[in-house]
């Protein structure tokens, strides 16, 4: 089992603990739910406990689409690491600096993956913790980068091909590409402070950077971005906007992961109920404040005959054997084209809301 090219392993036992440890390690995520929900505001929406940004929030958080496919079918142990990440920025959202870099620097030693994110964890603390008046923040100067010892690295499997009709991207060009995009999230973060939501929108620009612009990057990554941007989609039209439209292309576009018959209607129906739900309990939120253009409601029904060319259409055809990955290629561009539209939506947003201190609008 611990041999990384035994690939056909599987013996019942050891299912069975990866399906109880998968359940038990989200105790975390669900405690770190619990923290978020109270971070936000309960005074908008109806009377209706239903209704409120707490509860609308956990549901989001809870039965996100993505994470229940990524870690529940496809198996892996993302609940755990993103409960670290979302206790990381409730303890920020609290005031608690210290205890919020120390558990985002445990999920680094857990994940580098994260490092994604780490540029708006350091503006941010520096910017509101570290330079702060009267606070002790950089007093902690005994420590000595030359007597850290080093540490083991692991790897994976990871293949790397020559494109054959396209330029071949490198990694100093994805890495070039990422930090220029996350530069200016990052200053306006450092030169308008917007408080932990200002925070919080850099974090999530700062994952979309990198996961459009970074190298071998997963498709799960897109969770990165979506999870912590439900936190600002229950407090602002803008941003619950922003969400729908991340949210459902972003969640489409790990249908491919789910790839057996079997698992069609699956996938099908449990993104179907998210996205009702969510589309319904956020535009409860905002009763009188649309959260969608016409033209993104078009784009985003746009992704049912994709989907139906995908997965009905295209087997039948005699390109599914000369051309296999074509219902890939066109996910990947279609949801693309989302992507990128909600990262661009959600920097307008970062420069042209209120500075920290300054009265808020409401959007």
């Amino acid at each position: 089992m611990l041999s990384i090219h035994n690939l056909n392993y599987a013996s019942q036992m050891t299912v069975l603990f990866q399906r109880l440890s998968v359940i038990a390690t989200d105790m975390l995520y669900i405690y770190a739910v619990y923290q978020c929900c109270s971070c936000v505001s309960g005074k908008r929406g109806g009377k209706d406990l239903l209704e409120s940004p707490p509860f609308v929030l956990s549901v989001l958080l809870l039965w996100n689409f993505g994470l229940l496919i990524v870690d529940h079918i496809h198996f892996q142990y993302n609940g755990f690491l993103f409960g670290l990440l979302l206790l990381s920025i409730a303890r920020l959202f609290q005031k608690r600096h210290l205890e919020g870099a120390f558990l985002f620097a445990v999920l680094l030693h857990f994940k580098h993956i994260y490092l994604y994110v780490a540029p708006a964890y350091g503006v941010y603390l520096l910017r509101s913790y570290c330079f702060a008046q009267n606070n002790p923040g950089l007093r902690y100067q005994w420590l000595d980068p030359a007597k850290i010892p080093k540490a083991a690295m692991t790897g994976g499997l990871v293949q790397e091909f020559q494109h054959s009709v396209l330029p071949s991207v490198t990694p100093l060009a994805t890495l070039c590409c990422t930090v220029i995009s996350m530069l200016p999230s990052v200053f306006c973060l450092w030169f308008k402070p917007q408080g932990p939501s200002g925070f919080l929108r850099c974090l999530v620009l700062c994952a979309l950077s990198s996961f459009l612009f970074g190298w071998h990057v997963h498709e799960k990554a897109i969770l990165l971005a979506i999870l912590p941007l439900s936190l600002l989609s229950v407090e602002r039209s803008r941003d619950a906007g922003s969400y729908l439209m991340l949210s459902t292309t972003g969640h489409f576009s790990l249908f491919p992961l789910l790839f057996t018959t079997p698992e069609l209607p699956i996938k099908i129906l449990l993104m179907l109920l998210f996205s009702v739900y969510s589309f319904s309990s956020l535009k409860a939120l905002f009763r009188n404040e649309p959260l969608l253009h016409w033209l993104e409601a078009v784009y985003l029904i746009g992704l049912i005959p994709i989907e139906i060319v995908c997965e009905i259409v295209f087997p039948f055809t005699s390109w599914a054997q000369k051309l296999p990955f074509l219902p890939l290629l066109l996910t990947s561009v279609y949801c693309a084209f989302g992507i990128i539209y909600a990262w661009l939506k959600l920097y307008i947003s970062a420069f042209t809301g209120p500075s920290e201190g300054k009265p808020k609008k409401e959007q």
